[in-house]
């Protein structure tokens, strides 16, 4: 089987990398200095996805497995777990958590004992999370906040907060209410800002600041939009407008100064329309 094959060429790469005589950096790395690689892989695929470059995706998900592989291989060397106990573990976890797809019945029964071909989405995420429970044996969270990772980037972990707290009732009647909270926050925001100017307590304006991007995410929850995604698509429409000022004050011979703002900003209305968002 192609596939059987491929996967085992890909792991004796791996296994020989990190063998003596192998790759010295490969050799040298951890479980733990191998974690901003991972995350930084994974947007880079991220963006892959964002711009529908499939070859890019392809690429990417392939530095991603490399990294999988790698870090699994570390504890197999360590003789904590193998990299096939882990797959195991895990196709087992999808069978058992996913009884409407792989029942003993045809159609397949929910831990309630509902019909596949009737479970919605949302009764799915709540079978899979009353299975962890149950049969798994998964303690229950203190609080449901728990269930969201701590090792998140901040970020996203304001926004699964938010989501889990919406899904227990905890929510803005409607978008008005978010986007008056952000005002607030804004005022509270400017006011820590002249207080800092007159030598206040410094540690205020940071709080305020960080009250006032929670507000922005929750904005974003309320609508659905994930804002590392909204932010990363704002970073390239950045990224791409200031490219093309660097372009023309170079053309122009003028110095990327704040003596000269009054032309890069022209030059940054000019890329405005050159570089419409799609």
């Amino acid at each position: 089987m192609k596939e059987a094959e491929t996967f085992q060429k890909f792991y004796d790469i791996v296994v020989r990398l990190r063998s003596p005589g192998g790759c010295p950096w490969d050799i040298e790395q951890t479980p733990i200095s191998l974690r901003n690689n991972l995350i930084e892989e994974t947007y880079e695929c991220i963006e892959a996805i964002d711009q529908k470059d499939s070859a890019h995706v392809k690429e990417e998900l392939g530095d991603i497995l490399l990294l999988v592989l790698m870090l699994s291989f570390m504890y197999e060397q360590e003789e904590q777990f193998t990299t096939i106990e882990a797959i195991e573990e895990a196709a087992e976890k999808l069978v058992r958590r996913h009884p409407h797809v792989f029942g003993a019945s045809s159609g397949g029964t929910s831990s309630d004992g509902q019909k596949d071909r009737d479970m919605t989405t949302g009764e799915v995420l709540h079978n899979w999370a009353k299975i962890k429970i149950e049969q798994e044996g998964r303690k229950p969270k203190d609080s449901i906040l728990d269930e969201v990772s701590h090792g998140l980037p901040p970020l996203d972990r304001a926004w699964k907060l938010q989501k889990k707290a919406a899904g227990a009732g905890f929510d803005w009647p409607s978008a008005a209410g978010v986007i008056d909270k952000i005002k607030e926050e804004l005022e509270e925001t400017e006011k820590a800002i002249e207080a800092k100017r007159k030598g206040d307590d410094p540690n205020v304006l940071e709080e305020e600041l960080g009250d006032l991007l929670f507000s922005a995410v929750n904005l974003c929850r309320f609508f659905d939009v994930e804002p590392s995604v909204a932010l990363q698509r704002t970073n390239i429409k950045f990224t791409g407008r200031f490219m093309h000022v660097e372009k023309r004050m170079k053309e122009t011979g003028r110095e990327m100064s704040a003596q000269n703002l009054a032309m890069m900003d022209q030059y940054w209305d000019e890329a405005k329309k050159l570089r419409p968002i799609s």
